[in-house]
């Protein structure tokens, strides 16, 4: 049986790995929140078309590899804290100056404004993961260290969205309670709690000490050190697959009670893998999670207030994503694992936000085309999985 499990090592989860993980997690809950709003005020306040929409929020991912090249000069160059604490704060001030921007943001604004957000955010994350994240544990708790920070990450596709729409909703409430809180709108109050969020984030990050590292000779400026994993393309591909089939589904209506239900299956998922995949096939929890996304896509198109299809889909996009992350540790060389983590986060986020923009360019406001597309995204992944994926992917590990 080839099998491969992650050991649970008490020891890792110390005070400052804590304060990176929640600093992680808010981070992208301050990007994530933005999802359920921005579309619905670019189309409404703004007056934008659905594909220009679709192209505003698709332009985040173009900004994810803008600064990608230099993450290994960057962290080299300066204190590598000080470039994902700096990354943050200007991922937080993109999004204050639109919140300043407002009634006057037009569409190339509102380009820039996304393409310099995804800059800041890509930076910054890939900080966290390839490198702070990895300095602060041993050498044979790094596995499991990539593995719970993906996951504190991953949690934020449910509290992101759940955030922004709380927010949203109490806006108005809180409006009524205090005069200088009238003046925000809705979106206004999205984008300062967004700005607060990274920050928070920001603030944690510089509670963790890091010892000085001389840096390493002949650095240069762009490499695809801490950055893209040569050897990675054909997992990849297959991981794009099935995040645009999520980002697609993130351009529905959905409400505050389905991202919780999410987070549900975010937590079963986490129960699958300990119990029910602790000693199964390797191949097996990709077949079943991309099976449980299908299924909640399925029941979305048929049923859509059912709440089986939220807990499928947080379990289904929780065992698949989980195991990627995994796939690519093990493909890595020794000196690869933290370019390993990045080329899965920019495979990750490249595909919610292209398929977020393609759902609002192409299939808004048509529910069941943009299900119907999903699902054939969802099933092109498996196809390619079982088909070649595994079996590449066996030939090729290095762990």
């Amino acid at each position: 049986m080839n099998s491969q499990t992650t050991p649970v090592h008490i020891r890792l989860w110390h005070h400052e790995f804590w304060l990176l993980v929640v600093a992680g997690l808010l981070q992208v809950m301050a990007v994530y929140m933005l999802i359920p709003v921005m579309p619905g005020w670019l189309l409404t306040d703004r007056q934008l078309s659905p594909a220009e929409t679709g192209l505003a929020m698709g332009a985040f991912a173009l900004g994810l590899y803008l600064l990608g090249p230099s993450c290994s000069w960057l962290v080299q160059r300066y204190r590598r804290n000080m470039v994902c604490i700096t990354a943050i704060a200007a991922q937080a001030a993109c999004v204050l100056l639109l919140a300043y921007a407002g009634p006057r943001a037009s569409l190339p604004l509102v380009l820039v404004h996304r393409v310099a957000m995804g800059a800041a955010f890509g930076l910054g994350q890939m900080v966290i993961l390839s490198t702070l994240v990895i300095d602060t544990c041993e050498s044979h708790q790094r596995t499991e260290a990539n593995h719970g920070a993906a996951w504190f990450a991953r949690f934020a596709l449910s509290l992101g969205p759940l955030c922004g729409l709380a927010v949203t909703a109490l806006t108005p409430v809180a409006g009524r309670l205090s005069p200088l809180l009238a003046r925000l709108s809705p979106m206004a109050a999205v984008l300062v709690v967004s700005a607060l969020l990274a920050l928070a984030g920001a603030a944690l990050i510089s509670q963790v000490r890091f010892p000085f590292r001389s840096p390493e000779e002949c650095v240069t400026i762009l490499s695809f050190d801490r950055f893209l994993l040569p050897t990675g393309g054909v997992l990849f591909a297959n991981l794009l697959l099935v995040s645009m089939a999520v980002g697609l589904l993130l351009a529905l209506r959905l409400s505050l009670v389905f991202y919780a239900l999410v987070m549900g299956g975010f937590l079963l998922a986490l129960l699958a893998q300990r119990f029910v995949f602790r000693n199964a096939e390797l191949e097996s929890e990709v077949v079943s999670g991309l099976i449980l996304m299908g299924a909640a896509e399925l029941i979305l198109l048929n049923y859509p207030g059912n709440p089986l299809a939220p807990l499928l889909l947080g379990t289904g996009v929780g065992i698949v994503s989980s195991r990627f992350l995994l796939f690519f540790v093990k493909l890595s060389r020794h000196c690869q694992r933290g370019t390993s983590q990045s080329t899965y986060f920019l495979g990750w986020e490249t595909g919610l936000a292209i398929g977020l923009g393609l759902g609002y360019a192409l299939c808004y406001p048509w529910d069941g085309v943009l299900i119907v597309t999903s699902i054939a995204l969802t099933a092109a992944a498996l196809a390619m999985y079982v088909g070649y994926t595994h079996r590449w992917f066996l030939g090729h590990k290095n762990r």
